[in-house]
């Protein structure tokens, strides 16, 4: 299984998505004209490391922001610490950002999730993103933030993507986000979609919302908004006594299915799926494999499910993260599961042998 050769595919998936939304606007042609190049000069990068025996992923995962204004239910950030009022003094500066983000661009590394907490909670760092022109930002937000100011960011600098989070229809959002957040989000949709700046929906899938969320009325919906790229994330338990939300392993082939054929009917959109595109990618794409995760911190950890760390990146390279003992073994527990083809998110399942690796059992 050659996972340099898939993820290659799903980042000419995402350009071309973004070339295609982009052909009848002005800004938007021109950056992406600009843009494209920059892409393969990064992959050349990152061939010329794995040449060199350096698996560099074309993903990194940033948790700027260690504060939220919304309280949502089953927050994987809350229930995994990184949002905490505690942490505010405690977060890395820009100046630590640009660092890392400079010996990212350094590495080839294409695409900069940023998350949270909430990340335009930290509105210099995402301006000061905005200037990594040969990086992609997609900013995984609720949206409730985003204000003119914002969108002329958006507008002028088409690097910065913003991931706005649904969870389904109005109901479903308010029922987990809060009362009057969807309409919201609506609102933002439309805003963006008149200066037509290409956005994302990011929708965790749970047991309550996944009829909705794979409907093909639900999904051309949001297309006709201006919704370019979909993330499907499917529910991990991080906070107890929310199983209940989980999918079962026949709702998560129904949902590989429907993907599937939403990605043949609609191909104006690109469809991106957690953990479920992973079995394509011989196994979990943690710990350096695909991404890793930076807490607000520094922390450098596999996964944002999986918030164990022994290395801070505001004192440790990007390369001696992805070469440490730690991340290597984890990235033997993510061969474990291609070989057994578990489903699922492998590092929850083995959660025992991460905690052990650092020595928490």
């Amino acid at each position: 299984m050659d996972i340099n050769v898939h993820m290659e595919r799903g980042i000419a998936t995402i350009l071309q998505t973004a070339a295609r939304f982009y052909l009848k606007d002005k800004n938007g042609r021109r950056f992406i004209t600009k843009f494209i190049p920059t892409m393969q000069a990064s992959a050349k990068i990152r061939n010329d490391y794995e040449q060199a025996g350096v698996h560099i992923p074309p993903f990194l995962i940033a948790s700027v922001a260690s504060q939220c204004n919304l309280y949502c239910t089953g927050c994987y950030a809350r229930a995994g610490g990184i949002c905490d009022t505690t942490m505010a003094k405690m977060e890395m500066n820009t100046e630590d950002w640009n660092r890392i983000f400079c010996e990212a661009a350094d590495l080839g590394i294409s695409f900069i999730l940023l998350a949270g907490g909430e990340p335009l909670l930290r509105r210099e760092i995402v301006e000061m993103a905005s200037n990594f022109t040969n990086i992609a930002f997609p900013v995984f937000t609720n949206g409730t933030l985003i204000d003119a100011e914002y969108i002329n960011l958006f507008d002028q600098r088409r690097n910065i993507i913003p991931i706005l989070s649904s969870e389904g229809n109005s109901k479903e959002t308010d029922l987990r986000r809060g009362l009057g957040i969807s309409t919201k989000i609506e609102k933002v949709m439309e805003e963006l979609g008149q200066r037509n700046i290409l956005f994302g929906t990011s929708i965790t899938v749970t047991k309550n919302n996944l009829d909705t969320v794979i409907s093909r009325e639900y999904v051309s919906t949001l297309q006709q908004k201006g919704c370019g790229i979909l993330f499907y994330v499917e529910y991990v338990p991080v906070e107890k006594g929310t199983e209940n939300l989980v999918l079962s392993k026949n709702d998560a082939v129904m949902l590989d299915e429907n993907i599937h054929k939403l990605k043949c009917d609609l191909k104006n959109m690109s469809f991106i799926s957690f953990p479920g595109d992973e079995k394509y990618m011989g196994g979990c794409l943690a710990a350096g494999r695909g991404f890793f995760h930076i807490n607000p911190l520094g922390n450098a950890e596999p996964c944002p499910f999986s918030p164990y760390s022994e290395l801070n990146l505001k004192t440790t390279s990007i390369i001696e993260v992805l070469q440490s003992p730690f991340f290597e073994k984890i990235r033997l527990i993510g061969k474990h599961k291609a070989e057994n083809k578990q489903g699922g998110c492998t590092l929850l399942q083995h959660k025992w042998e991460v905690e052990k690796l650092i020595g928490v059992r």
